[in-house]
């Protein structure tokens, strides 16, 4: 005789995205609005080494507006540093730091981390604060472009692993992001490029008007222009909510179409060391992906042409020498892999609207990494 008993319940999830200046600031209460209301708040800061360095004041600021706001929060340590970029999801002596301090620090789930950094740091502290306790409440705080208007406002969190990127983590909501813009102003060219491939990336497969705006405004985009900046990060970071809201947020089945130009990106960023940095890589992805798309007749050659003219307007490059040989076919595999079950690829159906593949022809992809390498030599040598 077999007896199955049935469960079912559903548990809702909301979580402010907030959008500021100077959060430390003594006359901004929004940091400290967020906190339980009626208690006085443990809290404990991990604070990526980039931010740190070129932001000398941030722990003393953050020391200064927690006394003035003792009331909803307390510092129960010094903030952690750790290393930003892929640095600190390769190593697991680093996420195995944040949940060392939760022990010698006594962080139980009614405490609240802050992660403050690029997108590597907060997945790799959003993934320690989900499995100390089985999850303790983090609030993020973005620094970077593509953290502010991707990663950093999804439920994702993650280290890597077996050499494959993000291979251990968890979906876990945090209590609240809180996008700073004042921390834009300190990046690296790079940096600031790289968060708008995402932006992209997002267009491509959505909102044709929304690329259209991002052709009309690159140069001043490429030339650190901050209130194109701002908005391109909100349309962005509204578009990514919107998706993780919608049928699957926590990626139960295998379709992830905000992966767009990601299959070939995570494979890049492993291949080269992660020497090619995650928007870098995605922004190369695109434009395999979108002359992919080319080259089986969904997208006119002009189409094309717009998608690889605004990744160059940008400043990205097109090609790595990584993205040549059969390494890259691996990346599809491991994709598939990544995702369990049927490989399923976002593609181009036209400008604004992608369409899922579950297969990809080996000897098309080869095609289109030579197309890129050939107009990537192109532009180099108009340089």
């Amino acid at each position: 005789m077999n007896t199955i008993l049935k469960q079912r319940f559903s548990v809702s999830f909301e979580y402010p995205v907030c959008f500021s200046e100077d959060i430390f600031n003594q006359e901004n209460k929004l940091f400290a609005s967020l906190f339980e209301k009626g208690r006085k708040c443990k809290t404990f800061f991990i604070i990526d080494s980039g931010v740190a360095q070129h932001h000398k004041s941030l722990s003393d600021k953050i020391q200064q507006y927690s006394e003035s706001n003792s009331d909803s929060f307390f510092l129960c340590a010094d903030p952690l540093i750790v290393p930003g970029g892929e640095a600190c999801k390769n190593d697991a002596s680093f996420y195995q730091k944040v949940v060392e301090a939760t022990h010698i620090h006594g962080i139980d789930r009614h405490s609240y981390i802050v992660a403050i950094g690029g997108g590597a740091v907060l997945d790799m502290v959003g993934f320690a604060a989900a499995i100390s306790h089985r999850g303790i409440r983090l609030i993020r705080v973005p620094t970077t472009v593509l953290s502010q208007n991707d990663s950093g406002v999804g439920v994702k969190n993650s280290v890597n692993s077996f050499g494959k990127k993000n291979y251990l983590g968890t979906f876990t909501t945090p209590v609240a992001v809180i996008n700073d813009f004042n921390f834009l102003e300190t990046l690296d060219d790079r940096d600031w490029r790289g968060g708008i491939s995402e932006a992209i990336k997002v267009a491509l497969i959505k909102d044709f008007s929304f690329f259209e705006w991002l052709e009309q405004h690159a140069a001043q985009l490429a030339s650190r222009s901050l209130e194109p900046m701002k908005e391109q990060i909100m349309r962005c970071a509204q578009m990514h909510m919107d998706h993780i809201a919608g049928k699957d947020p926590f990626e139960m089945g295998s379709s992830r179409p905000l992966d767009f130009g990601h299959w070939a990106a995570h494979k890049l960023e492993h291949l080269s060391s992660y020497r090619v940095r995650h928007g870098e890589a995605v922004a190369i992805g695109i434009a395999l992906d979108s002359t992919y798309s080319y080259l089986k007749g969904w997208i006119a050659k002009e189409d094309l042409d717009r998608v690889i003219v605004l990744l160059q307007n940008l400043g990205f490059s097109l090609y790595e020498p990584e993205l040549s040989g059969e390494n890259l076919i691996k990346g599809l595999r491991e994709f598939q892999e990544h995702l369990g079950g049927q490989l399923t690829i976002m593609l181009l159906e036209r400008l604004g609207k992608g369409v899922e593949v579950h297969e990809m022809d080996h000897a098309m992809i080869e095609e289109a990494v030579k197309m890129l390498k050939d107009w990537n030599q192109e532009a180099i040598s108009k340089s």
